[in-house]
């Protein structure tokens, strides 16, 4: 897995475009049993005709991929209140519901539309119902401390699903501390033996919607990764016979050649600043690890010696490399401090160990992990070293974890093909998102955008 061999390839590449036939849809697996129940009430509509998107739905969809909340099916709502002041407290808590979102939609002039939505905290409401009271202009009043949001967002007729998102980043914020990833997109490798074009680099948002082609090639494409912004690929190509290395824009489809080296180029990575990539290369003969500078345009060499070294992720503060190594004899994954190149190995447990990733606060390792079931997706503890396997699929491979590193999303063997996979950090929560058509492998979340 350290060495792949790459053949002869004719890149077409493509500005942005719509991609058919192959959109990603969620099926859930593990783990709604385990997770937190939640009203999510249908928004009221009050213009003419049907509102475009649904936005109850998506938000309800959003919650529900995070693993943490089991949306309350509508036809099971005690009721459907439109404001905090219409919620029977007592209803939903005999339910188990501890939280309700709710809103309206309207339609200005414009025909741009107007959602006002809460977040209802019921067991507060409950507790404090008729009993609260504050100071407001001298005069005593009850106290709405159990709206945990009240908002309201005027957004464009295109820009309703994207809304929707942003509103599950605000209720999943508030309700666990940790920041929402809704507002993300993946990117991802596509294999259509049907198509002429076989190879198909993609992006889609985090669900599968707005699915888009990014390039498409005769031959393999590899390795995507985001630059920090969310604006560029880096991913690995084929050209006049040697695997080499690009990076696009994926705005305006124009792309830049970074690495040409003879024989292997790959596995490029941005820094967390987006000022450097790390990438490996063969030109010395193994694998070796080297780092990209955006401003100076040089190489620097990381790693050397006989041993193959490849699989570069960034520590969260950019001052070491997380790398597979094969120095002990079989791969394993060993952190470069860039100070003063002193390698420690950091995965024991397993015959071997790869694709190493940190979450972004550093406290957990996931990596693909070898033993007796096979490789599955793990996660390796950093500070006590213990290590929990996360999937029992089949091949698991190329994790990538979401940037509030709540998520992992992989790819793995199901039904004989390559599909995507989602298994949360604490390993409770699993899903997957087969393509319609294809072989789907190397995803690549991106940056919250």
């Amino acid at each position: 897995m350290l060495k792949r061999l790459i053949v002869g390839i004719a890149l077409c590449w493509l500005a942005v475009v719509p991609a058919a036939n192959a959109a990603l849809k969620l099926v859930i697996t593990e783990g709604v049993d385990s997770a937190r129940p939640i009203g999510i009430v249908p928004f009221q509509w009050t213009g003419a005709g049907k509102l475009p998107e649904d936005l109850s739905e998506v938000i309800a969809s959003d919650l529900t991929r995070s693993g943490k909340f089991s949306p309350v099916p509508t036809a099971k709502m005690p009721q459907t209140p439109y404001d905090e002041s219409q919620v029977d407290f007592d209803s939903w808590t005999a339910m188990g519901v501890d939280a309700v979102v709710t809103g309206k939609i309207s339609q200005d002039e414009a025909g741009n539309y107007v959602i006002s939505y809460q977040l209802i905290d019921i067991v507060r409401g409950q507790l404090t119902q008729g009993q609260a009271k504050g100071l407001q202009d001298g005069q005593l009043v009850l106290t709405k401390d159990h709206v945990l949001l009240n908002n309201r967002s005027t957004v464009k007729p295109n820009q309703l699903r994207r809304a929707a998102h942003r509103i599950s980043d605000l209720v999943y914020e508030k309700l666990t501390g940790e920041k929402g990833d809704f507002l993300t997109r993946i990117a991802y490798v596509v294999i259509d033996d049907k198509s002429s074009h076989p190879y198909q680099l993609r992006i889609a948002d985090y669900d599968g919607y707005n699915e888009r082609l990014v390039i498409r090639s005769k031959q393999p494409l590899m390795s995507p990764a985001w630059s920090p912004d969310g604006r560029k690929l880096a991913y690995v190509s084929f050209e006049n016979r040697q695997a080499q290395i690009f990076i696009m824009d994926i705005y305006t489809g124009t792309r830049e050649l970074i690495s040409s080296f003879p024989r292997h180029n790959g596995s490029p990575r941005f820094s967390p600043d987006g000022k450097k990539l790390a990438m490996v290369s063969s030109k010395t003969g193994s694998l070796q690890v080297y780092i990209y500078d955006f401003a100076t345009k040089q190489f620097r060499q990381v790693t050397s010696g006989r041993a193959n070294n490849t699989e570069p992720f960034w520590d969260p503060d950019g001052k070491s490399l997380i790398i597979t190594s094969d120095r002990g004899g079989n791969p394993q994954i060993y952190r470069v401090n860039l100070d003063d190149g002193s390698t420690r190995r950091i995965t024991w447990q397993g015959s071997q160990n790869l694709g190493g990733q940190l979450t972004p606060d550093g406290r957990f390792l996931v990596m693909v992990n070898r033993s007796n079931s096979g490789y599955n997706i793990a996660k390796q503890d950093l500070k006590t070293g213990a290590v929990q396997i996360l999937t029992k699929t089949l091949l698991d491979e190329s994790p990538s974890i979401a940037p509030n590193g709540s998520m992992v999303i992989y790819s793995a063997i199901y039904g004989k093909r390559n599909v995507l996979s989602l298994v949360s950090i604490d390993g409770r929560f699993k899903a997957r998102l087969p393509a319609t058509n294809g072989r789907v492998r190397a995803p690549a979340w991106s940056p919250s955008y």
